[in-house]
């Protein structure tokens, strides 16, 4: 697989700071690129230090900016020159008390204003969207309804709502717009990629997301009682980062990408972690039955609603990750030694208590 990559104009990237930014960030800079980081605060080092620190050590550059998602033209100037946009910045939270503040609106008027500036910059002309395998189903059990019980690129989430998983809902609106937008124009061509569960060691390991929290309660004891087999896909963030670098760089790269090395479930993702700190850590060895789930999840975390566990756990997950092999490269890394990392960097930034 042949990349045209020219690193003589600048490429932007939202969210740069964030966990699944970051490893896409040090590419870039490793193979020369100006990176154009719009962030909130773009004068606070502690959010942007790693940053830099990869920048001094490649041969490429970063520059910051001032923007904000829900600023509808603050990504102008960072946008100015660029060839490729990189829009990663969406929020991936479960601890939610205001779905449409805290996630449709960032997510769908984030994109929104994203797509409305790249309208407007003449040197675009490529955009990779992060959108989420959340865009592709609602929930575990519409497996049963795929043709070969399995997910594909073809298929769209017609179930979130902003009262029913509402972070799917809001992935599913953001994508949905952002090919609505794209197909208004014939200058600049979009690429999606729709990871599953993020995991593995992040650049900066201070780095927030929902991917930290849920490895963390299997350190931390919260579920030392039982994991819920609740299926769902996994990937490493470093493919991630290959697939969205591919997908900017190789020119007949299209349409949407399911990124997921793995079909498995939380309890499984937990045993992985069972043969080097099985003794050490309270690692979930057991599954919670169902029933108990059913009766206690929403008292425990509301997300966990009596329809959420009705519909996805004790059920398998299942997608195909074909295209992102064949035409973007990807090459996908045992579960084992993503989440060993991931764990041991938590482990040696005292995210555990023991």
């Amino acid at each position: 697989m042949e990349n045209i990559i020219d690193t003589k104009n600048p490429v932007m990237v939202t969210g740069a700071t964030g966990y699944v930014a970051g490893w896409l960030v040090k590419k870039l800079l490793k193979e020369g690129f100006t990176v154009h980081a719009p962030v909130r605060e773009p004068k606070n080092l502690t959010k942007t230090k790693h940053l830099n620190v990869m920048a001094d050590e490649s041969l490429g550059k970063i520059k910051f900016f001032k923007a904000d998602l829900l600023d509808k033209d603050s990504y102008l100037s960072a946008m100015k020159g660029c060839s490729v946009v990189f829009h990663t910045a969406s929020p991936f939270t479960s601890n939610v008390s205001d779905p449409q503040k805290q996630l449709i609106d960032p997510a769908l008027e984030g994109t929104k204003n994203i797509l409305g500036s790249v309208n407007q910059t003449d040197s675009v002309t490529r955009v990779v969207l992060t959108s989420s395998v959340a865009a592709i189903y609602g929930d575990n059990i519409e497996l049963n309804d795929t043709p070969e019980g399995t997910f594909t690129e073809e298929m769209w989430n017609t179930t979130s709502t902003l009262k029913h998983k509402p972070y799917s809902f809001s992935k599913t609106l953001a994508e949905k717009e952002a090919w609505k937008i794209n197909g208004e124009q014939t200058r600049w061509t979009l690429v999606v990629i729709n990871p599953s569960l993020v995991v593995g060691p992040g650049t900066n390991p201070d780095a927030t997301s929902e991917s930290f929290n849920i490895v963390r309660q299997f350190g931390n004891g919260k579920m030392k009682s039982g994991a819920p087999r609740m299926g769902l896909g996994a990937v490493d963030v470093r493919e991630v980062s290959t697939a969205h670098f591919n997908a900017a760089f190789k020119e007949s790269a299209s349409g949407r990408y399911i990124l997921s090395g793995h079909n498995t479930d939380l309890l499984k993702m937990a045993r992985t972690l069972l043969p080097k700190f099985g003794n050490d850590y309270p690692i979930p060895k057991n599954s919670l039955s169902k029933t108990l789930i059913w009766l206690v999840g929403p008292l425990l975390n509301k997300n966990l609603s009596r329809s959420v566990v009705s519909k996805n756990v004790d059920l398998p997950w299942k997608a195909d990750n074909t295209k992102s092999i064949k035409e973007l490269g990807v090459e996908y890394r045992p579960l084992a030694e993503s989440m060993t990392e991931m764990f041991q960097q938590m482990i040696d930034n005292h995210k555990f208590r023991k």
